[in-house]
């Protein structure tokens, strides 16, 4: 087969996940092409604040061993070739990672965390590491030391939080995937207000060895893609059993690319109409979701009218739970062992200065939250409570599934607000993960896939999200291809991006 030309590299940035390693097998293109397009990509799209660290020369090396390996007869992985940027939340062995804060700038990690390394087993090719709300916490991606990431259909615009860098990248074809994290929304609140599909698995499907914690009980890590299919690879070579962590489920990982091919057909889907009568919920919303829905019917899929009874109880749930773990989980961040340390008259002051310099607003918000609501005068009021809610909220789901196979509901209230618009009201910043938290809360695999856009103003990317029962993303992926098949959605553009390079064979 005949090699692309290097007049046609921009052309490999709008090739698929699965296009990109076909093309490296079969010998249509190399690692190398690929990864000199992207990088260019990286270039032009600068002025997203998407990325935290390049790693230019560390990926073309890594693109020439695959190449020389292909040269030998080397079988290459799933993902040979194909370039990704990972959130800076997991931790990579000599590049820097900081979970997008002060008070972890400059560490240099002496090993790899388990999520690049199935990358690089599978071979994926790491351009960097993506910008990020600090240590996850925030649904705008503002919570950054530098600059906030733009969003690539409307600079003005957030990108969604806390994955932003990672949703802006794919969506502005920058790289054709993205490793990030989800405690209450963030993968796919991100995706939707981007464009893109994100996906959440299951609470121990994919490890969380070598990632930074935010809320241990709810992180998870999954892709951030293009398409549905695409995400199914990248889940396909990221899960799996994990010797580094003991919530990690030890089981086989299903044939998740598989799944996209079973059809809809049959498939009940399953709609919460009371958690749409809200006023929060924006009109453009609306219509796409509902919109959505008929495209499901049309493709065989039957609604099927539920009721998640304390569904408005998650937000609350989750920022109390959410708030004493990462007040647990970042007492270990004093300066004493890695990052910038402020030293002043004693170590309790050295500490106390280390922490004030090194965290920002919303981390040292959340940590006050977590630890006042642990503190044994509000424990069973606060954090108690919580948890016995946490209860419910599953048990909700676990009823609803007893009636539907998927639950489909908005991913995000509104489209993309304007930069800085909610900084000065963290409840209004909160109440976007409306529709998101619950999938955590539950340990349930959800994604969200791109479903329409806004009808005026700035034309705005609006996202899907469907919800499965516990270890079944294979319905969630059958329903979500089957709408993706009927639309056009995934396929479009970022305006700037329509005259730059035109859709190439391998694009689908």
């Amino acid at each position: 087969m005949t090699l692309i030309a290097a007049d046609d590299q921009a052309d490999l940035t709008s090739w698929s996940v699965r296009a990109l390693a076909t093309a490296v097998r079969s010998g249509e293109v190399t690692a190398t092409a690929i990864v000199e397009a992207h990088l260019a990509a990286l270039d032009r799209g600068a002025e997203l604040h998407a990325w935290l660290c390049r790693v230019d020369e560390r990926a073309r090396a890594h693109a020439a061993t695959l190449d020389a390996a292909h040269a030998r007869g080397e079988a290459l992985g799933v993902l040979g070739g194909v370039p990704l940027g990972l959130k800076d939340l997991f931790v990579t062995e000599g590049i820097p990672t900081t979970a997008g804060s002060c008070i972890l700038a400059g560490w240099i990690p002496p090993y790899d965390g388990e999520h690049n390394t199935r990358m690089r087993d599978a071979g994926a090719v790491l351009l960097g590491k993506l910008s990020l709300d600090e240590f996850a916490m925030g649904s705008s991606n503002e919570n950054v030391p530098g600059e906030a990431v733009r969003n690539p259909w409307a600079h003005d615009r957030v990108a969604g939080g806390s994955s932003g860098g990672a949703a802006a990248a794919v969506a502005a074809r920058m790289v054709p995937f993205a490793l990030a994290t989800d405690t209450g929304g963030s993968i796919r609140q991100p995706a939707a207000l981007c464009g893109v599909v994100g996906l959440k698995p299951s609470y121990g499907r994919v490890t969380r060895a070598g990632m930074i914690a935010f809320a241990s009980s709810l992180d998870q890590a999954g892709p951030i893609t293009r398409s549905v299919r695409d995400a199914a690879v990248v889940l396909g070579a990221l899960a799996g059993p994990s010797p580094g962590d003991a919530t990690c489920v030890n089981e086989p990982v299903p044939d998740f690319a598989q799944a996209c091919e079973r059809g809809t057909q049959g498939l009940r889907v399953g709609v919460c109409r009371r958690a749409l009568d809200g006023d929060g919920l924006d009109q453009d919303v609306r219509v796409a979701f509902f919109a959505a829905l008929e495209v499901l019917r049309d493709a065989g899929v039957t609604l099927v009218d539920i009721e998640l009874p304390h569904a408005d109880l998650g937000v609350a749930t989750y920022y109390v739970l959410c708030a004493a773990e990462a007040s647990s989980n970042l007492a270990r961040y004093d300066g004493m062992r890695y990052g910038p340390r402020v030293t002043a008259s004693s170590v309790e002051a050295s500490v106390e200065a280390t922490r004030s310099a090194g965290f920002g607003a919303e981390v040292r918000r959340r940590i006050l939250l977590g630890t006042f609501v642990l503190r044994k005068a509000g424990y069973e009021a606060y954090y108690g409570r919580a948890a016995r809610v946490r209860r419910l909220v599953a048990d909700d789901y676990l009823e609803a599934f007893a009636h539907c196979d998927v639950i489909a509901s908005p991913t995000a209230p509104q489209p993309a607000f304007g930069r800085g618009e909610r900084n000065a009201d963290p409840l209004a910043m909160y109440l976007g993960d409306v529709f998101t938290v619950g999938a955590n809360l539950a340990g349930l695999p959800a994604i969200s896939i791109p479903c329409g856009f806004t009808r005026s103003g700035p034309r705005l990317p609006i996202g899907l999200q469907l919800v499965g029962p516990p270890w079944r993303e294979d319905l969630m992926l059958a329903v979500a291809a089957g709408h993706e098949d009927a639309t056009r959605w995934h396929h479009e553009r970022p305006p700037r991006l329509i005259d730059e390079t035109s859709p190439a064979a391998g694009s689908s």
